[in-house]
């Protein structure tokens, strides 16, 4: 036995996850950080005496660009990267030592503004590079950033000219193989057609083809090749891939904070982004309807689409503290919320203006604030799906009945007991009345309406959250971010750089219709690069752009900006059909070519001379267990079920996702953090992620039950269950080699079987996309 449990974890430690281990890296999570939280922080309290504009540096610090801030002053470097308990700027912000280096020297700073501070350095200390500080210094006013590329509105792109002209299948080949000529590469052969066959249904549906679909696909014909996309486009399940990517931009989570106010059941959100995926509703109605689908003309269902800011983390608020101390919270509130809006929608993050104008973009603090005001207008919201005289009935029903339950819990708890006749027939109304209530038990989603908050003293060192239902107000700018000093009062309207001199104020209730309909009017060029870019993303595994939430600046420009431009248009012309996209992109010749090693010339494989292999996401590697072993529960749409159950047989995306507690596999394998917009999912390799392969009671499950599939599908002999495997698994036959290995593995029987198909649901060519 021990033998056989040595053999499966050097099988394992092989053939999982063969990555580099995790090394500290910028994220574009990490710029976010520094911009929204970090950079506010070092102009109110340290620029003064710490950077170029000051009269004189003080200890010869400066702490404005990334070389001063590791030259560091007169005491040394002021951060060491990953250390804040070594770093000196953090010892003086502590006021730690001696009382020659407390900073800042007028007063020691909040709390949470060390615990920023900390954070950024455990981070890595990120500060944009000088050169990039200096290129935006340069830019010398408002209209010269406007110019910048992302802000430009799309343009009818020539197709380029190319050499090997047999070669493109669609626009996309051609301008991706002109550039590959330029640097003298050639595209990679076409791969095998089960290879494309995998690649492609897990791409469109998360799951693996089946052996009799790849019978089925040997020898393909270019009619087959159109017929296959459309069959899976076609399926349910594609609506269930493409919509997790989209919940990862929208932070979705089914258990929100425990102190949230909404009590309506977040899955009706996510059960619509599968549904108006799979119906291909196009992406201007999409995102239309998720900031306003109750100010339109829409069924009562799409309701459920306002869970893109219902769902909004919501922060703790003490109202036994004083109200410039609650005013701060909400304020935070506000920008996580423009944060996500303006990231998933437009490629920006504006939420780096509340405390002054963007250091690099052509955004404002006033535009922030035109923006604050409409998320200020709103409130989270439990959303009937019904008429509003059916709604009513249901909830003044509901009302009765807490008072009922309320009555029933003091008469059970009377000493002397109460006579049981009385308790019966309080049980019996409750009964009744959710028995006799039409609807009675209908969920509720989790939405949002119009309502302006008002954060006011109520008594000495109290405060209350005063919301005004339907009324919608204009927030006073927050001078340096702090809404306890406002300034003059900035208007609802979109963003200066697409609006002009003269934007036109939103006043139809909160604004969010409004701002809808900009995102697909005034901003359609950059709304139609940023979705065009994150589905490219996906599909290759790098972005045209590789800051798919940022088109700033700061961001990185794209490797092919006229592809971008030509799909974006296309996109647009073709009714925002994410449909057609997919389309586009996975039946040109650039998607069918074979996985092979990047050119010397281009080692990053930014020109796509052949197909990036990519790695299966955790909800992908999980759902392919379930469909191999012949477990998978494929029905769509429910409520979600805990993940930690092993028992759970359904798919990914509708486990359990708590937004402060992940489960076990999903923490160990990079799913994104459901408090926060994730635009990059950052795969790691781990001991741990190989230690839950090894010992998950889940993965043990399917492997058991994956043997038993081989042995009433292969029953004659071991060497057909091992090409059952294998089939099933990697949509190929083993080598003659690898049968080998298999049979001298297995011949003791009983527990070899089921650790050697435990080593292959862990195997790295499982895990993996040719």
């Amino acid at each position: 036995m021990k033998s056989l449990h040595k053999y499966l974890l050097g099988m394992i430690t092989l053939l999982t996850l063969a990555l580099p281990l995790w090394s500290q890296t910028i994220t574009p999570e990490d710029r976010t950080f520094f911009e929204q939280k970090v950079r506010p922080l070092l102009v109110e309290h340290c620029y003064s005496c710490h950077s170029l504009d000051a009269k004189k540096s003080k200890g010869g610090l400066k702490l404005d660009s990334a070389e001063s801030i590791t030259k560091g002053g007169e005491t040394g470097a002021a951060i060491i990267p990953g250390k804040p308990e070594q770093s000196l700027l953090i010892k003086a912000v502590h006021y730690r030592n001696n009382e020659t280096l407390l900073m800042p020297p007028k007063g020691k700073l909040q709390a949470r503004e060390i615990a920023t501070l900390e954070e950024w350095v455990k981070r890595g200390g990120y500060f944009p590079a000088s050169t990039q500080s200096a290129e935006a210094k340069n830019s010398k006013n408002f209209e010269d950033r406007k110019k910048f590329w992302s802000f430009q509105p799309l343009a009818k792109q020539p197709l380029p000219k190319v050499k090997q002209q047999d070669w493109p299948r669609t626009k996309i080949d051609s301008f991706l193989l002109a550039e590959q000529e330029k640097r003298g590469l050639k595209p990679s052969p076409q791969t095998t057609p089960a290879q494309f066959l995998r690649r492609i249904t897990f791409d469109l549906t998360g799951l693996p083809p089946t052996p009799a679909e790849i019978d089925a696909f040997k020898n393909p014909t270019e009619e087959d090749y159109k017929k296959l996309v459309d069959r899976l486009l076609a399926s349910p399940h594609y609506g269930e891939r493409w919509g997790r990517t989209w919940l990862d931009l929208a932070r979705y989570c089914d258990i929100l904070e425990q102190w949230a106010e909404t009590k309506g059941q977040a899955y009706l959100y996510r059960d619509w982004v599968v549904k108006a995926i799979n119906d291909d509703l196009g992406f201007d109605k999409f995102s239309t309807l998720q900031l306003a689908a109750d100010q339109l003309n829409s069924p009562l269902k799409d309701r459920a689409a306002l869970g893109f800011m219902g769902l909004s983390p919501s922060y703790w608020k003490e109202l036994q503290l004083p109200v410039d101390i609650i005013k701060t919270v909400v304020a935070e509130e506000w920008e996580e919320r423009i944060h996500t809006l303006s990231s998933t929608f437009l490629g920006l993050n504006v939420a780096c203006a509340r405390c002054h104008d963007h250091k690099f973009d052509p955004i404002t603090a006033k535009d922030y604030y035109s923006l604050a005001g409409i998320v200020a207008s709103t409130r989270p919201a439990d959303i009937s799906m019904l008429e509003a005289a059916a709604t009513k009935v249901i909830l003044d029903a509901r009302k009765k009945v807490t008072t009922l339950e309320a009555d029933l819990k003091k008469l059970q708890a009377k000493k002397p007991a109460e006579p049981p006749q009385a308790i019966a027939d309080l049980k019996k109304q409750i009964e009744e009345l959710k028995k006799n209530t039409p609807n009675y038990n209908s969920p509720f989603a989790v939405g949002m309406e119009d309502a302006s908050l008002y954060v006011v003293a109520d008594g000495p060192n109290k405060t209350k959250l005063d919301f005004k239902m339907n009324q919608a107000q204009n927030l006073a700018l927050h001078v340096r971010g702090n809404p306890n000093n406002t300034g003059a009062i900035i208007p609802r309207q979109f963003l200066s750089v697409f609006s002009g001199d003269n934007p036109k104020a939103f006043n139809q209730g909160s604004g969010r219709l409004e701002l809808a309909n900009a995102l697909f009017t005034e901003a359609q060029s950059l709304t139609a690069r940023v979705i065009v870019n994150r589905i490219w993303k996906h599909h290759f595994g790098k972005g045209l752009v590789e800051t798919p939430s940022d088109f700033g600046f700061q961001g990185d420009k794209p490797s092919h900006p006229e592809l971008l431009d030509d799909l974006a248009l296309r996109l647009i012309e073709n009714n925002w059909s994410m449909k057609w996209l997919h389309r586009e992109i996975v039946l040109s010749a650039t998607y069918r070519q074979q996985s092979t090693s990047p050119s010397p010339l281009d080692q990053d494989n930014r020109l796509l001379a052949s197909m990036p292999r990519k790695r299966l996401d955790v909800e992908g590697w999980r759902d392919a267990m379930l469909a191999v072993s012949g477990n998978l529960d494929p029905s769509i749409g429910g409520a979600p079920i805990e993940l930690n159950d092993i028992n759970n047989r359904r798919r990914t995306i509708y486990g359990l996702v708590r937004r402060r507690e992940l489960s076990d596999i999903l923490r160990l394998h990079d799913f994104p953090d459901p408090i926060t917009h994730s635009p990059n999912r950052v795969a790691t390799t781990t001991p741990l992620q190989q230690l839950y392969t090894l010992n998950s009671p889940f993965i043990q499950k399917q492997a058991n039950l994956l043997y038993e599939r081989l042995q009433r599908e292969f029953p004659s002999s071991d060497a057909d269950k091992i090409t059952g495997a294998y089939r099933l698994l990697f949509s190929r036959n083993p080598t003659s080699h690898q049968l080998e290995i298999g049979l001298s593995f297995v011949k003791s029987g009983g527990v070899a079987w089921n650790q050697y198909t435990q080593a292959l649901l862990g195997s790295n060519e499982f895990v993996f996309i040719d």
